[in-house]
């Protein structure tokens, strides 16, 4: 069986990082601050070592669209809008890479999680060509 196009990722890997609901997290603004910068700036360093991946991203962004499809791994879940706002920094900095705004409306942005063992964490990220 053939996969559709949108089946296969232009770009896949996974950030080693714990995010957290930022909703949630009642901390000094500096330290929010601070993650929001490093989380950021890891996202977009991630995606711009995959150069060649996210050149072709780019050029199907252009031409149809893109899927972004974020999934955190953690060992507890959280729930659909706090999972959201845990990628916000992610997804700024994704879309950073992309040398677009996170609200072009060319980009389809996807949440979901996973279970991880204990004291794992990360966050997948899937490039895919939107169908």
């Amino acid at each position: 069986m053939t996969a559709a196009i949108s089946d296969v990722p232009l770009v896949s890997f996974t950030i080693p990082i714990r995010t957290v609901s930022e909703a949630n997290a009642h901390e000094h603004w500096r330290v929010r601050q601070k993650r929001a910068k490093a989380q950021r700036e890891l996202a977009g360093f991630a995606c711009l070592a995959r150069a060649s991946a996210m050149h072709r991203a780019g050029r199907a962004m252009v031409s149809g669209g893109l899927i972004v499809n974020l999934t955190r791994i953690a060992p507890r879940p959280l729930d659909s809008d706090n999972n959201v706002g845990s990628g916000k920094h992610l997804r700024d900095g994704i879309a950073d890479a992309l040398g677009i705004d996170d609200r072009d409306p060319r980009v389809t942005w996807e949440y979901a999680q996973e279970r991880g063992g204990v004291g794992v964490y990360g966050v997948r990220v899937e490039i895919r060509r939107r169908a």
